[in-house]
């Protein structure tokens, strides 16, 4: 049976396990809309605005590979495009799809409504390709040949694609062509192969003193299992940097704990740097990975296996894939006993005299709150970074946007992530001045029954600038002051436990009641301005290093 342009392009998409499609109304985006709608094996998810669409569908990204996201031309493809860009800095794919006017009113240079009245119908579409790895504008006679491309080049570069889809050809019958040769999965030069392999076990199997560091790249391409493998095959230690943490088990007995250069562990700072070698899998050495670039790892003992390249050295062999040299690895190195350290998490939680909630009490205390499977999602600031050295339970996820870091992502990423796993258990941490960007979608939560447990940090403004900029009481700092705790009423909520805690038995209290209840619950937690963790702490100490290049 013939399909139109759109119930092609969103069959495929359902093929890849999207049955999501996030996005907001717009008249150029109704047939996209009106298929979801009528399907009956895929879900529209109406978000609050574009912006938190497409951070909702970067949070179900992460859980379930990849994602989907509808907006209208123009003013909703702009709305989205910061989240977009965030995707595509930390290699989400991400199917952005946009209803455009129709093919004829292009054509005519007609002045309709959402364009700049200029006639130009290029501009949006030009913007979007350069936070796109593939973009393509479907018509009834290339709709299956782009589809594949589009989908092929998404999955290898886990990035987002642009879909252009004007309202005309949307409805269209897809003209047929002969089939379509799916593209099989690039294969490494043997010869390169070899070498690189070669190298490395020349280098490894001689030596007692190696840590791993597995990084992000390597479970957006879905191999954590094959690096879990590798580890449990070869008996080597591993440490994680801070956007990488859960990628792997964090209570393996091979796991020494949080790397993060000269600012925080020194004990795992010392054993990585101190090792004869590090091997880097898919390891991306950004300021908050290094501590500020307080990372001391020399060249000469880092390897790091790329997705599409390996570096040893200062030399890089390209033609190999990081599937290829794992296996390779994990067939050919003999398990064997390494120097190593053990993890440690953040200890006792300490009681302040006062009985106010200090960051020494809350991160520890959160910590042992957290559960086996948990799906944790901090926000940028100081709430991710007081968590990013909690020890966590077998199968728990921790999720931070830390390269691109965006205030605001983590309320609707959170809820996304919700809607991909609806059966586990989600938390999302975050600061109130972060919270205030999104918060809307907490009505989403409630529309779709969702069940979180929500924890907003109130400290009186932006901590985080607070700490970084030199003058902490500027006005621009200061936040408008909400009744956070009565929100999700106010959003639609009837039987969330809510409440606002300002000491720690209070605190106590309300995570008992939110660890037991089978409803969703809404902590504010209120601490005094300057409560940070150590890590915040630290970077206030090393800012020169952040901002002086």
């Amino acid at each position: 049976m013939s399909k139109t342009v759109v119930e092609y392009m969103l069959t495929r998409l359902y093929d890849l396990g999207i049955s999501d499609v996030f996005g907001v109304a717009g008249d150029y985006a109704f047939p996209i809309e009106d298929t979801i709608c009528n399907s009956s094996h895929m879900r529209w998810i109406g978000n609050c605005n574009e912006l938190n669409a497409a951070y909702a569908a970067d949070g179900y990204a992460r859980i379930k590979g990849m994602a989907a996201l509808s907006t209208t031309f123009g003013v909703g493809e702009l709305s989205a495009i910061n989240a977009i860009a965030g995707s595509y800095a930390e290699n989400l794919p991400i199917f952005h799809l946009v209803g455009m006017p129709a093919s004829g009113v292009q054509k005519s240079k007609r002045l309709v409504h959402h364009t700049l009245g200029n006639g130009d119908f290029d501009i949006f579409y030009q913007l979007g390709q350069r936070l796109a790895c593939a973009h393509a504008i479907l018509t009834p006679e290339n709709c299956i040949t782009e589809m594949e491309r589009l989908i092929s080049t998404a999955l290898k570069e886990r990035r987002p694609v642009y879909i252009g889809l004007p309202s005309d050809y949307a409805t269209m019958q897809v003209i047929e062509h002969s089939p379509v040769i799916p593209p099989k999965r690039p294969v490494s030069d043997k010869e390169i192969l070899e070498k690189v392999v070669s190298l490395i076990i020349e280098k490894l199997i001689h030596s007692n003193n190696i840590c791993v560091l597995p990084g992000i790249l390597s479970a957006r391409l879905g191999l954590s299992d094959n690096v879990q493998a590798f580890i449990d095959k070869t008996g080597l230690p591993y440490a994680t940097m801070f956007m990488d943490k859960s990628i792997l088990s964090e209570s393996h007995p091979q796991y020494v704990g949080m790397y993060d250069g000269k600012l925080m562990t020194p004990e795992v700072r010392e054993f990585v740097e101190n090792s004869e070698y590090v091997l880097g899998i898919g390891a991306m050495m950004t300021d908050f990975n290094t501590g500020s670039f307080t990372a001391n790892i020399k060249p000469k003992q880092f390897i790091n296996i790329m997705p599409e390249y390996v570096e040893i050295g200062s030399v890089i062999y390209t033609s190999i894939y990081m599937e290829d040299v794992l296996s390779a690895l994990t067939q050919r190195l003999p398990k064997r006993s390494y120097h190593q350290i053990k993890a440690k998490g953040l200890g006792e939680a300490m009681l302040a005299d006062n009985g106010k909630i200090t960051a020494q009490y809350l991160y520890p205390h959160l910590e042992k709150f957290f559960k086996p499977n948990d799906i944790i999602i901090a926000e940028t600031g100081t709430s991710s970074m007081g968590l990013g050295f909690a020890l966590l339970p077998e199968g728990a996820q921790f999720h931070n946007q830390t390269l691109w870091g965006s205030i605001g992502w983590a309320t609707p990423a959170s809820f996304g992530a919700a809607l991909a796993a609806p059966s586990k258990r989600v938390i999302l941490i975050t600061g109130e001045g972060s919270h205030q960007l999104t918060v809307q979608e907490i009505s989403q939560f409630v529309r779709f029954g969702l069940k979180p447990i929500i924890l907003v940090l109130n400290n009186d403004g932006y901590l985080i600038e607070r700490l970084l900029c030199d003058y902490p009481e500027a006005y621009y700092n200061d936040l408008a002051q909400w009744n956070y705790h009565q929100l999700p009423k106010a959003f639609g909520a009837r039987d969330w436990h809510c409440e606002k805690v300002t000491t720690i038995d209070e605190l106590n209290k309300a995570l008992k009641v939110a660890g037991s209840t089978e409803n969703a619950s809404y902590i504010e937690i209120v601490t005094e301005r300057y409560e940070a963790s150590e890590l915040a702490q630290k970077l206030k100490e090393s800012k020169d290093s952040l901002y002086s290049f």
